[in-house]
């Protein structure tokens, strides 16, 4: 996929490989290396999978792999749980009311 100068991408980026993190971490996290996944605005013309040049909407520039052209937000917060939402409902109420102690 063609992406061009101005686009909103994502890129990728291996910050430091398994053998490269410190010692005091975790065993399984030694295990996996550093990532950086960053949004902004693209530099120059380029295909999914170069390496190309941002701009962030802070003003940084970051390199990386192209890896997403126009990234949606794929993250949640797990499943819908109807006891969360009664909690908000009574909640709402006992600070409408007051709780009975004075």
């Amino acid at each position: 996929m063609k992406a061009k100068k101005g686009d909103w991408v994502q890129i990728h980026e291996e910050v430091l490989k398994p053998h490269e993190r410190t010692a005091n971490i975790p065993e399984d996290t030694k295990k996996v290396p550093v990532e950086m996944w960053v949004k902004g605005f693209l530099n120059h013309d380029a295909e999914i999978g170069d390496i190309v040049e941002i701009t962030t909407l802070t003003g940084r520039v970051v390199k990386g792999e192209l890896v997403e052209v126009n990234p949606t937000y794929t993250y949640g917060f797990g499943e819908f749980v109807p006891e969360v939402l009664q909690i908000g409902i009574k909640l709402r109420n006992i600070l409408k009311e007051g709780d009975g102690r004075e």
